[in-house]
């Protein structure tokens, strides 16, 4: 694996951590009814076990997608060296990042932290829009050039259209991709 993908891992790992850290810290201060609220546990496990079943699902999708269809030769895991823009990456350049954008808020909802929730996830996720479309972009932009800048102008970074979103959640199947 490349520095940049063992990183970006390390970071994944950092802001979960953290994220349930400070969630904890913050529930002990402003949500401590909810913290031991039996009812909320309830529902934020179940709604949290959902949204991680979404998110595996999408990474499986696109990745079969990206590890079939953008890798020429021998590269490292989770390299890739020919841009994808068809099936999924028609729709949006960052489907992947999509789906994972909500692993914070469906592990905090897991562990049932009000604070990880309604605070720490949503910040997380901004953080890696901001990520993405700044750090992410611009090395995709270094690696494919001219065919990444049209296909940036064509193609949405993330897309909330039906049609989108049920080709990211669909089963990756090869006649479906």
């Amino acid at each position: 694996m490349s520095l940049s993908v063992l990183l970006r891992i390390a970071l994944w790992i950092l802001l979960l951590g953290g994220g349930l850290v400070a969630g904890r810290a913050l529930d002990a201060r402003w949500f401590g009814e909810l913290w031991f609220s039996p009812v909320w546990h309830a529902f934020s496990l179940a709604l949290g076990m959902l949204l991680l079943w979404l998110v595996f699902r999408v990474s499986r999708n696109t990745g079969r997608t990206l590890a079939r269809k953008g890798r020429e030769g021998k590269l490292p895991r989770l390299e890739t060296n020919r841009l994808v823009t068809d099936g999924i990456y028609d729709c949006m350049r960052h489907p992947m990042h999509f789906g994972l954008l909500f692993l914070p808020l469906a592990l905090a909802l897991m562990v049932g932290s009000p604070g990880f929730v309604f605070i720490i996830a949503p910040l997380e996720m901004l953080l890696m829009v901001f990520m993405v479309v700044t750090l992410e972009e611009a090395e995709v932009t270094r690696k494919f050039g001219q065919a990444y800048e049209a296909y940036r102008r064509r193609v949405p970074a993330f897309s909330l259209k039906p049609r989108c979103l049920r080709m990211l959640f669909r089963s990756s199947d090869v006649n479906h991709v």
